[in-house]
């Protein structure tokens, strides 16, 4: 890749903006994934079931399934004053409110099928608020040097609000119970709503303020309704058919995932002869449905194979430590007051720290030797949880280790957007960076929901010696495809 060239900073405005709409993401995150496995894990659900939750985050995976709805269709009334992006903005926030209150008054987890409902609606609402959000970043900043310092303040916003959700879930929890926890998460995510009713209409918009907020809320409540009963009904039928398969906690289904996972590899890989040929009136690169997609394997030509096998990899530490981190913290003794200082203070320091010199290093450095220094500093933070397993338990040891995880990951968070960020074809910027982020995480997410199977297999320090690994692993593809350069557009 060429050096990158110097570029002015984004304004301040824009900063301030995706700082906002990162934590805007970062706090409903940690409460259908961390806090929520943390949350059955003081209900005593067997390990192998919390496992099968984490696959609940997969669920962004797929979200450029979805994502070219966001470029399509506007959002009655919000839309219409507000603008597109802010209009898809605005209505997925009353989602993740919504799906956060219900979660908070289903807290007791004596149905864990209503659970993963309301689960899963929250998690559908937080990735279509970031689909508007990175579509958004990508038309404000086209060039690296731009990406750079925006992307170092979304995820200041994103991964800050994380933890502080992450810390002060577990702290409301250990004094008045889970469903005051969800609340007090639900209210924070509800406050940047009234921020973004009161700015300036985009330009060219026109009609009144109010009457625009009242229609976005009639049509955002027939929207939510609909988009609950989709959810229940396709969460019915799934279980059904676990159920008919003789699938439960004690089924070994670690080879099925890791199938699942190499699947896509092997459809690309037949498809790709195919695609390199296709020239610009090929319908399926004119499609509106599936161009976005088509293009990505186009542009890279081979090159594509490589790239993607990286992307899926690059991010697996971070994933995996993730989904078992808290219940090892809470197997190994450590009380909800304990955990919420580690996840609150020590986290938000490190990982705005590490977000920081990420942010740098994809800034000043060629790509490939940021993303070298990420994968290696993941690896480590995935590996300073053996010797927290293997020692006794203390203060220092859990806030040291926590720290060097969010630092480790915050850094290499940094570096992987920005890099994904320069794949995207600037004619694609919602479907294309929806489709590259989610299938950065298919792999990681997959074994993820196996990872309460494998600990039983071979233990906390096995698993994280493991996760570690997969995480240094990703240096071994660079050099395939550190150079990979896209053909020019045709079309």
């Amino acid at each position: 890749m060429a050096e990158p060239a110097p570029a002015p900073l984004p304004a301040p405005s824009r900063l301030a903006l995706y700082l906002l709409l990162g934590s805007s993401a970062g706090l409903p995150f940690y409460m259908f994934n961390a806090v929520l496995l943390l949350r059955l894990a003081r209900h005593d659900v067997d390990i192998v079931l919390i496992g099968f939750f984490a696959w609940v985050a997969l669920l962004p995976v797929f979200k450029f399934v979805w994502a070219p709805l966001l470029d399509r269709f506007d959002i009655p009334g919000f839309s219409r004053f507000w603008g597109s992006r802010r209009g898809w903005i605005m209505l997925s926030q009353l989602g993740i409110f919504l799906s956060m209150v219900a979660m908070a008054f289903t807290s007791d987890d004596k149905s864990l099928a209503v659970t993963a409902l309301f689960a899963v609606l929250l998690a559908f609402w937080t990735t279509t608020l970031e689909v508007a959000a990175d579509g958004w970043r990508i038309e404000l900043a086209p060039t690296q040097a731009e990406q750079g310092p925006m992307v170092t303040a979304n995820l200041w916003g994103y991964r800050s609000a994380m933890v502080i959700a992450g810390s002060g879930a577990a702290y409301v929890a250990g004094q008045y119970g889970w469903t005051w926890a969800y609340l007090a998460i639900a209210a924070l995510t509800f406050l940047p709503f009234p921020v973004l009713c009161a700015m300036r209409p985009e330009t060219g918009r026109s009609g009144g303020r109010g009457s625009a907020l009242a229609t976005g809320l009639l049509a955002s409540a027939v929207i939510l309704s609909l988009s609950l009963l989709v959810t229940a009904a396709v969460g019915w039928l799934l279980l059904e058919i676990a159920g008919r398969a003789g699938i439960s906690s004690k089924t070994n289904i670690t080879p099925v995932v890791l199938g699942l996972a190499i699947l896509p590899f092997v459809v690309l890989a037949l498809a790709l002869p195919w695609i390199r040929r296709l020239g610009p009136d090929a319908p399926a690169r004119r499609s509106a449905a599936i161009g976005p997609y088509v293009d990505v394997f186009w542009r890279y030509d081979y090159a594509v194979l490589p790239l993607l096998a990286f992307v899926a990899i690059y991010r697996m530490g971070d994933v995996m430590t993730l989904t078992l981190s808290h219940p090892m913290w809470n197997a190994r003794g450590y009380s909800l007051n304990q955990i919420a200082i580690a996840d609150g203070p020590v986290a938000i320091f490190s990982s705005i720290a590490g977000v920081a010199v990420g942010g740098w290093l994809a800034t000043r450095w060629r790509l490939p030797w940021a993303l070298t220094v990420g994968a290696l500093g993941s690896a480590i933070g995935n590996w300073v949880f053996v010797w927290l397993w293997k020692v006794p338990p203390s203060n220092a040891i859990l806030y040291l280790s926590a720290g060097i995880d969010q630092f480790a990951h915050g850094l290499e968070g940094a570096v992987f957007v920005v890099y994904l960020s320069m794949l995207v074809n600037p004619r694609y910027p919602v479907a294309q960076y929806a489709f590259l982020s989610g299938f950065a995480f298919l792999l990681p997410r997959l074994v993820a929901g196996a990872s309460g199977a494998m600990q039983t297999r071979i233990g906390y320090d096995g698993f994280f010696w493991l996760s570690g690994g997969l995480s240094a692993a990703a240096i071994l593809i660079l050099p395939f495809m550190a150079d990979a350069k896209a053909r020019a557009d045709d079309a």
